[in-house]
């Protein structure tokens, strides 16, 4: 099946190698979303010995290391995988060089977004995890950067006859559901964090954005240089002048599932309830009524 080409894998490459020497001024947002996403491993009642780090930054696989799981650590950027302090490859995601059950935990923290065949990543997590392994991952989700998108927008439309792409398509909290049912995971959860952000200028999102490597990767993205005023005019959509400052949160999916295993708790099918709704309904104490 062909899969449809929405990044340039080559600017996100670039980016992201040039993002090694400068995520550092973001790190208090990568730290305190990789904090959300390792707190859902300590909540699990078992080890690990050996997991998968797919585009941590250095930030996933020093977590792990402090949890003393062995870990090896994989990155699109050579530079970004000479961030981590455990053995590490430079290895394109989309193509995963790794043998069938090799791991039994994989963790992704905000490094899975820019990936055109996400189902087909996600088919091959579920087949390097060995039988009752722990797939863990956070992804941004809509409706992150959608106030810039749409500042972007009307600003374009009012210097020019249309619109270029300028910000990344972004999943749904119930796509993430989907992709993990699709791919065959077992037990799977999605819920949602929000990182309230706040900003003094677009100028200062947009260095941010550079910074952690998150800038403008769609393969139909416009190679001309923006019009002189587009930003000054999507900063006057944006910024709320009476505040000074405008929100900007990141929204989250934090993905958990199980691959396949024997041993798993299963649904009861229809038909294999042991109980009546209606039975114990009955049995329920009847609320007192204040007269």
């Amino acid at each position: 099946m062909d899969v449809p080409v929405i990044f340039d894998r080559k600017a996100v490459r670039l980016h992201r190698e040039r993002a090694a020497s400068t995520q550092r001024t973001t790190a208090p947002i990568l730290e305190a979303a990789a904090d959300i996403l390792l707190d859902r491993l300590d909540d699990v009642m078992r080890s690990f010995s050996s997991a998968l780090d797919i585009g941590g930054r250095g930030i996933i696989c020093q977590g792990l290391k402090n949890r003393n799981i062995p870990t090896i650590a994989c990155d699109l950027s050579e530079a970004q995988a000479r961030c981590a302090s455990t053995p590490s490859i430079c290895a394109d995601e989309e193509r995963l060089p790794f043998a069938h059950g090799s791991f039994d935990l994989v963790v992704a923290s905000l490094s899975l977004h820019w990936v055109n065949d996400l189902p087909g990543l996600f088919h091959q997590i579920r087949s390097i995890l060995r039988p009752d392994g722990l797939f863990l991952a956070s992804i941004p989700i809509l409706p992150t950067l959608r106030p810039l998108r749409q500042a972007l927008e009307m600003a374009e439309l009012a210097l020019s006859d249309g619109v270029s792409p300028r910000v990344s398509p972004l999943p749904t909290q119930q796509s993430c559901v989907s992709l993990l049912q699709r791919a065959g995971f077992a037990l799977p959860v999605v819920d949602t964090e929000t990182l309230e952000l706040r900003y003094r200028s677009l100028r200062a999102l947009m260095t941010d954005l550079r910074a952690a490597g998150e800038t403008n990767a769609l393969a139909l993205r416009s190679r001309a240089t923006p019009p002189r005023l587009l930003f000054p005019a999507a900063a006057h959509e944006l910024e709320d002048e009476k505040a000074g400052s405008f929100c900007m949160p990141l929204h989250m999916a934090i993905l958990a599932a199980w691959s396949p295993s024997g041993n798993q708790p299963q649904p009861l099918t229809p038909g294999q309830f042991t109980h009546s709704l209606h039975d114990v309904l009955q049995q329920q104490p009847r609320p007192l009524t204040k007269q």
